[in-house]
């Protein structure tokens, strides 16, 4: 699998002196599939979450742009925007297991030697969401 990675990717091969493991360190190492696996893990496991359901809805504008002129009305009075908490602990629980939940079948995913390897194969060939900045 390791020798496979690195001819369809085109990374040099070690000699057969060297250990095994050279030729999948030159892969795991690049920087460029770093980036664009910590880019599909925050995708998979907490964009593509709960958070989805929690983001859904309408999303106040503000005039002065710092949303200091947006408040909530409550039965108790008014919350200013920035002073309003967005999650309650409930969903905030919710977010957390269904995250828990989305990084355990990634792991599986990334560990598993057949779907682990096309996964990174097919991240070493394209960003999975190009329009997002790359990590820093």
């Amino acid at each position: 699998m390791r020798r496979l990675f690195a001819i369809k990717l085109g990374y040099p091969l070690s000699s057969h002196n060297m250990n095994k493991n050279d030729d999948l360190k030159v892969f795991i190492t690049d920087p460029v599939l770093q980036q664009r696996l910590a880019k599909y893990l925050a995708l998979k496991c907490f964009r593509n979450s709960v958070l989805e359901d929690l983001h859904a809805g309408v999303a106040p504008d503000s005039k002065c742009g710092d949303y200091s002129d947006v408040v909530v009305h409550t039965p108790f009075g008014e919350i200013p925007w920035n002073d309003l908490s967005r999650f309650d602990d409930a969903e905030m629980k919710a977010l957390m297991i269904d995250v828990v939940n989305e990084t355990y079948h990634f792991i599986q995913e990334l560990f598993d030697e057949e779907r682990g390897g096309e996964l990174l194969l097919n991240l070493a060939k394209q960003d999975p969401v190009p329009n997002w900045d790359d990590p820093k």
